[in-house]
């Protein structure tokens, strides 16, 4: 097998470092120069040897900036001479928008799976996405990519049991999409799942019409994929909390936390705390005792050490 050789885009130096920390002695520390220009251009420069080596390029779609980075890295490195890519997108981003629900739009997500099909061939070129909002978006990869959806199911289960210290608890959803998720998760932990019905009033706003078990006087820990703007979460925690929950924490593995997101769920007073991992770099920004991060860097690096050699 080829040696492994580690990249990243700029906003995700700190996973590949974490990654670098706990890897195997053979995993190389691969190096590029960036620099952005004042018109808005970038340079990007592999100073590594790639030629006949394994690249793991980390990088998210976080926004186009980013998706464009990681597209020309990703090309760089195989024209260098590159005989295998592992493109590593912690969190894919435009993953609600997975399907058109109205004449006109424009289906992002299949777009930038579409944008990484270009890739020029390798030997193996893989995709490796965390807990995707949607399943299906691994299916709009096309060409000779091969996408792996890894679950973090394992880092959610070890942090409700964390979070519960040995008390009973009940595993709760934000909504009834995300139940069967939730019920799978509740049923390995043997404990008790719960999710909010909802009926939408209007395009922007939804009413809460019920739960789908008791939770008067227990400790409620709820469970979302991503936390962007905190509103839906704050939302389902208040009708936790007016049906007796005794205490609400918060597990999600995409920490977005967009605008003051995080600060909504603070000053909200309903949550005790918040854990998130590490696939969004905005979770890094984030300074807070109510919140603790844990990083999906030893979930990616078992990926890999269980790949045949």
């Amino acid at each position: 097998m080829p040696k492994k050789i580690l990249f990243a885009t700029q906003r995700y130096q700190y996973l590949k470092a974490r990654i670098l920390a706990i890897a195997p002695a053979d995993w190389e520390d691969g190096h590029i120069i960036i620099r952005d220009f004042p018109d808005g251009e970038h340079y990007h420069r592999i100073t590594s040897n790639v030629s006949g080596k394994e690249v793991v390029l980390i990088g998210g779609t976080i926004d186009d900036k980013e998706t464009l980075e990681l597209f020309d890295i990703a090309n760089g490195c195989i024209q260098t001479g590159a005989t295998c890519l592992n493109l590593v997108i912690p969190y894919f981003g435009y993953s609600t928008m997975e399907r058109a629900v109205q004449h006109g739009e424009i289906v992002k997500a299949k777009n930038r799976a579409i944008l990484f099909s270009a890739l020029p061939t390798t030997l193996n070129t893989r995709v490796i996405m965390i807990d995707l909002h949607v399943d299906g978006i691994s299916y709009y990869f096309e060409s000779n990519v091969r996408p792996v959806h890894l679950y973090g199911k394992l880092l959610v289960k070890e942090a409700a049991l964390e979070l519960a210290q040995g008390k009973p608890f009940v595993l709760a959803s934000t909504d009834a999409g995300r139940a069967k998720w939730v019920e799978s998760l509740a049923n390995d932990l043997q404990v008790t799942a719960a999710f909010v019905f909802k009926r939408r009033v209007s395009g922007e706003e939804t009413h809460i019409t019920g739960i789908s078990a008791n939770v008067e006087g227990k400790l409620v820990i709820i469970y979302d994929d991503m936390i962007r703007t905190g509103g839906s979460l704050i939302q389902a925690a208040r009708a936790y909390k007016d049906a007796g929950a005794r205490e609400i924490a918060v597990i999600t593995t995409h920490g977005i936390f967009a605008g003051n997101g995080f600060e909504k769920i603070r000053d909200s007073g309903l949550v005790q705390k918040v854990v998130c991992t590490d696939t969004h770099p905005n979770a890094l920004q984030i300074t807070d005792p109510l919140l603790r991060v844990q990083s999906v860097a030893p979930l990616i690096l078992d990926y890999f050490l269980s790949i045949p050699q």
